[in-house]
């Protein structure tokens, strides 16, 4: 899993079709100071996240195991919101 920010809502009035249920979110990753690192990503929500809130998410072939279907071209799915965190890097 790897953390990150949501910092936009995508909208598509076309989607593949097992997707049209689901939200896309524009998500930076970031460390555990909240530091940006990488490049943004597209994400499929599957819990609901908004701008602004720090998130989870897992990539790869792994993205596809959250949705309610058995395949989708998804790279991304946010898993999780996170309330807080602790580590001793801060």
């Amino acid at each position: 899993m790897i953390l990150g920010r949501v910092i936009g809502t995508i909208w598509a009035t076309r989607k593949y079709e097992s997707l049209k249920n689901y939200k896309m979110q524009f998500v930076q990753p970031i460390n555990s100071k909240k530091e940006d690192i990488g490049r943004p990503i597209v994400a499929l929500d599957t819990i609901g996240a908004g701008p602004g809130e720090i998130v989870y998410y897992i990539t790869a072939s792994e993205a596809v195991i959250p949705l309610t279907v058995d395949m989708a071209p998804v790279d991304a799915s946010i898993v999780g919101i996170v309330d807080s965190i602790n580590s001793e890097l801060n």
